[in-house]
């Protein structure tokens, strides 16, 4: 501890590092950070009981239920659940990023979740905190009165109270300085059998204090004292505003001694109780003598306290002390959004010029775009504050240059407000100022006349606009002006009335676009008449195409066009015959896939009038038309659109034919001998087949006689066959031969270059036996020829730096080698190991150094935690300074300080961490804050984790449901409920609203140690029924009480057999549609077809209307087609498509296989066509018709046809090749021997002449999952491509891994196909399996065999690997990865697909 007093007065020195930008002072964080704890004694509080509220209060609670009738909808809690994310997520935005919400969006939710009939108790919550101090636009009575309606109206859906609902209203009472009787509060608690809780006791105690009743106080502490609940620093705040408002001033701040006796060091809260307590006085030196004392006592005072100060002296009229005050504020981060909060309520009270005074305190904004001042003029102009005001508000933020233009905004606001009067008078003053006043200004105060169907207040706005010289256009008096009237000629008489001239263009226009809508005879009428002035298509080709779509008559239509084409009077400064194309093609697109299908006759007729009227169109709109018509499944109607197109331009039509391109593999490569000297004799080249067997040998681990062949053969040897042998030497560590081959190879093609991976492979050989000028040039040799790594060669350096840890110069060299030539941008991942390697070695002070090193190079600071944990620990002060010296200067002060706090945390230091936290202008970091809370997750740190969570409370942004959730994440894998229940109650004195997800994790930790869970979950409501009577198969179920409730619970309990015999006898008892389908599900589920069936008919014999939803006929097609019934099933999806509901994918895989299985191929492709008309294609396999279509076929007997229906899919380049080993799977299955040797004869002619190796590969890996390895390798040895499909191994390995028992079919396939990836990758895979199978003895072995050969171990395989080490209760051999399994998992994904998008390309 010594040496830590020691940084402390070193750090203080170095003070002026720990400015904030943006406050007015230095903080002395460090110089505060190693401070002793302040001990004390406690002291008793004495305080009186009273029986009968002692009595009523500690009777134990009974369960409450209500019942939840009239369920409409089987989705109802899921629903509700997403929901209610959406109205928290649009909250918590709300209040993070402007410190409230509005009214509107809080009745929006309210009657959102009013209109479902189910609120849960998070959504009760949500609502009720929303009506405090989160609605400073709104005022307290108000405020109050929507607090209660939501209250009685939740009360009334049969919403479940608990006692965090209770607080929360406490809570809005507190805020909203609402008077009422605490003893009849808990009277209302007592008898709903809700019992208080702490929380419920410290707002009481509050309550009582607002209005100065200390005796009240005092009864309800002392039973707070009876009953050993901790007295915190609430409840003394709490009193001293009691003993202020009592009069009695002295006792008040006395408070304070008392709290230290008590050992409890006064913080924040208190001392703003105070401030408030003299405040209300008018008592500036009491309040000054305060601060100081605040000041002395190191505790911070932050600008929403001093604000706070602020409002209490405005309320209570002591207006001089606020300049004062207003000095003190330091615009920490945070502060805009709490002197908002504050200046609007300020405001709504109002007191809009002490408001201002704190708008005028704002600091001037550093990027020139100042808008200061928005929310403060917009709330005045919502609350109706005089015109003469607000321009003068407006005046002062300008030349304040708070705000570039104030005045501009306020008619913004004005607009938005619809408030007619004042917005005009704005304008008027903006004109005054030569501001143009725009005709768009004035469409708001339009709109709202129209809703109303106000003709007066039109005619009043029109008014406005002439006086302010603004002419209406075409659009606002088509759009505004007119609908207000019954017809074009009221309009004109209206306002000629009134004195307004309106220009005849607009008004012609607006009688043409009218009449395009609802009478194209009149509009052909009008505009044929050659005297009608010129009007361009343009000002009504939008009405006109809607009339065209509405409308039956072809004939005018077609007029209409004729005479656009040939007119010039609707063009201007373009071709007639152009316009009119661009107004058919508008007409077409405007037109949805429906309204095309629909209106196809009418759309043939009238192309093809157009074609006997000689109107043509461009050959470009024709191709657009094309494509449009084509997208809508209406290829017919093309040739109509065709014949359009001008005689001069010319359009070729056909099919454009693609040829492929198939490489002929030798088929027969057993005998590659006999083959290369066929070849030879035949003097021909026969360098592939020499690579062939190069390749096989090398996939047998031949090296000796791959070697002999190469030498046999040297003339015929290609890069390629080149590449294969070092890449076997590099596997065998035979470094002197891949030396060898790697200069012969350069001897014969210079230019040549290995790819990424046989190039990292041959420097990791070189490195481990001391190559490291060979690794070296080799490197270099990668760079001159270009060779790209991806992000998994990447990965495998970061490997081979990890293995190099023992020898620091030679990993410094490679390092840099690869950093300067550019062959990987340095990254944190790849600086890491060099780090690692110091800390390994107990170096710390060379490690800070290295990261300096990289940081000052390549801008990465690699292992920051690790280092700075390392020096505190080893109480290094002097490299502790040096340390954080650098970051505050690489990264700022912020980073630095985040950095310290989570070194404080994780070296327990519990004190300097808090010093930290206290630092004027922090803010939240949610991304660093995940990433510390995950690794005291992941390390069992749960003290840790506690301390984190509490001491983030107070910062600015601090999402505090995510930071509880990481704490009850830690609870449920440790199980200690006695945490989560603490962590909750602690929730509540935050006034925290929780997640969903929040509240089911902490619900399941209590549930799972026998707790009573404080607050309802809806998805749980039918365990409320657990203890009611049961129905069994030996009792009269005419006996049972039948009700929704417990039919549903029995559903819910797979009791599908109790429930149908209750629906029987429940003929006179009212039940909704959900109960039925409900019951139907839940027989269909274990295959009782027909009990469902009659469940059905005695739901429609009860109602009428019933019909089943989409959950009951899923599972209704589903049944049918398991049962063989694959016409009944096809019946019942046309009828649930007409239903407009959409099947599920099992349902539609199930029909499939059921028609198949009948040999139905006209039904699949009807199945299928029905598919496809769906808007959202559901998520299928695109093999699932094909599939099932050939073994259709197959059933059917007709194999020719099945082969020919494969073939053509995967011969065609232009269709996605699926998997067909659904195929050989049922095949097998049937024992059909013909089937599968045509399949499978196919399968080897796909990949032997068409490189299409898909099929051979589904029958390859099949063999190898049932263990038929003999006939597995006499087809590898028949298909050589095989070995190429590399994706479909891999896909097999990943599946098998994670399938416990199934080792031993990777191993197979492994030695069937060595090498087809990585052994990185492999192994990786193979660790998983270890894993699955809890067999630590052969994952370590592995292990220890990858470190023997070099291989890399990714980071994933390494987390796996170390969980199986600590399940085993073994020491972990390696540095544990330090993020979690998604992380890792998610960057092995990314690598692998890059890796294939490279070899793709």
């Amino acid at each position: 501890m010594a040496a830590l007093l020691r940084t402390a007065r070193l750090l203080l020195s170095h003070s002026h590092l720990l400015h904030i930008p943006g406050t007015r002072r230095s903080v002395p964080l460090l110089g505060r950070v190693y401070s002793g704890a302040v001990g004390g004694r406690r002291t008793e509080i004495c305080s009186r009981e009273i029986s009968r509220i002692s009595g009523s209060l500690s009777r134990n609670v009974g369960q409450h239920a209500a019942a939840l009738e009239n369920r409409d909808e089987t989705g109802v809690w899921s629903s509700q659940a997403q929901h209610f994310d959406w109205a928290l997520n649009k909250m918590d935005s709300s209040v993070k990023r402007t410190g409230r919400i509005t009214k509107d969006l809080l009745l929006r939710i309210f009657n959102d979740i009013c209109r479902t009939g189910h609120p849960s108790g998070n959504q009760i919550l949500l609502l009720l905190r929303s009506c405090g101090s989160l609605l400073p636009e709104v005022p307290v009575e108000e405020r109050n009165k929507l607090a209660h309606r939501v209250w009685d109206k939740l009360q009334e859906l049969g919403a479940r109270f608990d006692v965090s609902h209770y607080n929360a209203l406490l809570k809005v009472y507190l805020q909203n300085d609402f008077r009422f009787s605490p003893t009849d509060f808990l009277a209302k608690m007592e008898e709903a059998n809700i019992q208080p809780n702490r929380v419920t006791y410290q707002r009481l105690i509050a309550a009582y204090c607002q209005t100065g009743d200390i005796e009240g106080a005092s009864t309800i502490l002392g039973f707070v004292k009876s009953k050993n609940l901790p007295i915190t620093e609430a409840v003394f705040s709490s009193l001293v505003t009691g003993h202020a408002r009592a009069g009695d001033i002295d006792s008040a701040a006395n408070i304070l001694s008392v709290m230290r006796e008590s050992g409890i060091e006064p913080g924040p809260d208190t001392y703003v109780s105070l401030l408030n307590a003299y405040a209300e006085r008018g008592d500036l030196d009491s309040m000054n003598k305060t601060l100081e004392a605040a000041e002395s006592a190191d505790c911070s005072l932050m600008d929403q306290n001093i604000l706070q100060v602020i409002s209490t002296l405005a309320k209570a009229g002591h207006h001089q002390h606020i300049p004062a005050m207003i000095e003190l504020l330091r615009h920490d981060v945070g502060f805009v959004p709490d002197a908002m909060n504050t200046t609007l309520n300020l405001i709504t009270e109002g007191h809009e010029d002490i408001a201002f005074s704190i708008i005028k305190s704002f600091p001037l904004n550093e990027d020139g775009d100042s808008n200061t001042g928005n929310f403060f003029l917009k709330h005045c102009i919502n609350m109706d504050k005089p015109l003469e005001k607000v321009v003068l508000y407006c005046k002062e933020l300008e030349e304040l240059k708070l705000h570039s233009a104030p005045l501009t905004f306020a008619l913004l606001c004005a607009l938005e407000a619809n408030k007619t009067a004042m917005a005009l008078e704005l304008m008027e003053k903006l004109k005054e100022r030569n501001f143009p006043i725009r005709l768009h200004y004035f469409w708001p105060l339009l709109t709202q006349q129209l809703k109303e169907n106000n003709v007066a207040g039109v005619i009043e706005v029109v008014k406005g606009m002439e006086k302010l010289g603004v002419t209406p256009d075409q659009d606002t008096v088509y759009t505004y002006i007119l609908p207000v009237f019954s017809d074009i000629e009221a309009a004109q008489q209206a306002l000629k009335n009134a004195g307004i001239s309106v220009e005849s263009e607009s008004l012609l226009v607006s009688e043409v676009r009218t009449l395009a809508m609802s009478d194209l005879a009149k509009l052909y009428t009008l505009l044929s008449d050659p005297s009608h002035p010129s009007l361009n298509i343009m000002a009504f080709r939008g009405s006109l195409i809607k009339g065209f779509k509405e409308s039956s008559d072809v004939e005018t239509m077609v007029k209409i066009f004729e005479l656009m084409f040939t007119d010039e009077r609707f063009c201007e400064n373009s071709n007639p015959a152009e316009s009119t194309s661009y107004l058919l093609y508008s007409l077409i697109s405007n037109m949805s896939a429906n309204q095309l299908q629909e209106q196809e006759t009418k759309l043939r007729d009238f192309f093809n009038q157009l074609k006997a009227k000689n109107i043509t169109i461009s050959r470009n709109i024709c191709k657009g038309i094309q494509k449009l018509l084509e997208s809508s499944h209406i290829h017919e109607l093309s040739k109509d659109v065709v014949a359009l197109v001008d005689p001069s331009e010319k359009i070729f039509h056909g099919v454009e034919s693609s040829d492929f391109h198939s490489q002929d593999l030798e088929s027969k490569t057993l005998e590659f001998e006999k083959k290369i000297n066929e070849l030879k004799a035949e003097n021909k080249p026969y360098s592939h087949v020499l690579r062939q067997a190069i390749w096989f040998l090398s996939s047998k681990k031949d090296l000796q006689n791959a070697l002999e062949l190469k030498l046999q053969h040297q003339k015929e040897m290609t890069p390629a066959a080149y590449s294969i042998l070092i890449s076997m030497c590099c596997h065998h560590n035979n470094v002197e031969e891949a030396l060898d081959l790697k200069r012969e190879l350069s001897c014969m093609d210079s230019s040549y270059a290995l790819d990424a991976s046989k190039s990292i492979t041959l420097v990791k050989t070189l490195i481990q036996n001391g190559k490291i000028e060979e690794a070296v040039d080799l490197l270099k040799e990668m760079k001159a020829k270009n060779v790209e790594l991806t992000n998994i060669h990447i990965d495998s350096l970061f490997h081979m730096f990890n293995l190099m840890k023992d020898d620091i110069p030679t990993l410094r060299r490679l390092q840099e080698t690869i950093f300067s030539l550019g062959l990987a941008k340095p990254s944190t991942n790849l600086c890491s190991p060099l780090i690692s390697a110091y800390l390994s070695s107990n170096d710390v002070a060379g490690a800070l150094d290295a990261a300096m090193e990289c940081q000052t190079l390549y801008h990465k600071f690699p292992l920051t935690h690790s280092i700075l944990v390392a020096l505190v620990e080893k109480g290094d002060t002097d490299l502790l300074q040096k340390a954080l010296d650098f970051i505050s200067r690489e990264y700022g002060e912020m980073a630095m300080m985040y950095d310290l706090l989570f070194v404080f945390l994780q070296t327990g230091r519990y004190n300097e961490a808090r010093k930290i936290i206290k630092t004027p202008g922090l803010k939240a970091k949610p991304g660093r804050f995940h990433w510390f809370a995950e690794k005291c997750i992941f390390n069992n740190e749960m003290e840790v984790l506690e301390q984190f969570v509490e001491m983030t409370g107070t910062l600015f942004d601090s999402d505090r449901d995510e930071m509880y959730s990481y704490i009850f994440r830690l609870c449920k894998e440790t199980n200690n409920w006695k945490k989560a229940e603490a962590a909750w109650t602690k929730m509540q004195e935050e006034n925290v609203i929780p997640r969903e997800r929040t509240l089911r994790l902490l619900a399941n930790i209590l549930k799972s140690n026998g707790q009573e869970v404080p607050f309802d979950l809806q998805e749980l409501w039918h365990e409320e029924v657990s203890t009611a009577q049961p129905v069994n198969s030996s009792s009269d179920p005419s006996t049972a009480e039948v009700s929704e409730q417990y039919l549903l619970s029995l559903c819910d309990k797979s009791k599908d057999r109790e429930a149908f015999e209750m629906l029987k006898v429940a003929k006179g008892v009212p039940l909704s549609s959900l109960v039925y389908n409900k019951v139907i599900c839940c027989l269909l589920s274990k295959g009782s077809l027909e009990d469902a069936l009659a469940v059905r008919k005695m739901a429609l014999s009860r109602i009428p209307q019933f019909k089943l939803n989409r959950s009951a006929i899923n599972l209704l097609i589903i049944t049918h087609s398991l049962r063989g019934c694959g016409t009944e099933a096809l019946d019942c999806m046309k009828s649930m498509v007409q239903a407009n509901f959409k099947p599920s994918t099992l349902a539609i895989n199930r029909l499939a296989q059921a028609l198949s299985k009948a040999g139905s191929v006209a039904e699949i492709e009807e199945l299928e066509a029905l598919v496809k008309t769906f808007d959202k294609p559901p998520n299928l396999s695109s093999m699932v018709f094909v599939n099932n279509k050939t073994l259709a076929h197959i059933n059917n007997g007709d194999l020719d046809s099945a082969v020919q229906l494969l073939e053509d899919i995967y011969t065609n380049p232009n269709c996605s090749h699926g998997s067909m080993a659904y195929v050989f799977g049922k095949v097998m299955e049937s024992g059909n021997d013909e089937a599968l040797d045509r399949l499978s004869n196919m399968a080897e002619r796909l990949i032997n002449h068409f490189a299409c190796g898909i099929p051979a590969a589904d029958l390859f890996l099949l063999l190898v999952n049932m263990n038929k390895i003999e006939e597995a390798k006499a087809m590898l040895d028949r298909c050589t491509g095989l070995a190429e499909e590399r994706r479909s191994f891999l896909s097999f390995v990943a599946n098998k891994a994670q399938i416990p028992g199934e080792i031993k079919k990777i191993k197979n396939l492994m030695n069937l196909v060595p090498d087809f990836e990585s052994k990185e990758l492999l192994n990786s895979y193979l660790i998983k399996a270890y894993t699955v199978d809890k067999n630590l003895p052969m994952a370590k072995a592995l292990y220890e065999q990858m470190m023997k050969e070099g291989v890399a171990v990714n980071e994933l395989a390494l987390k796996r690997l170390a969980l199986l080490y600590k399940e085993a209760g073994e020491d972990v051999p390696f540095i544990e990865p330090p993020e979690s399994f998604q992380y890792y998992a998610k960057k092995l994904k990314e690598q692998v697909r890059g890796s294939q998008e490279t070899e793709a390309e």
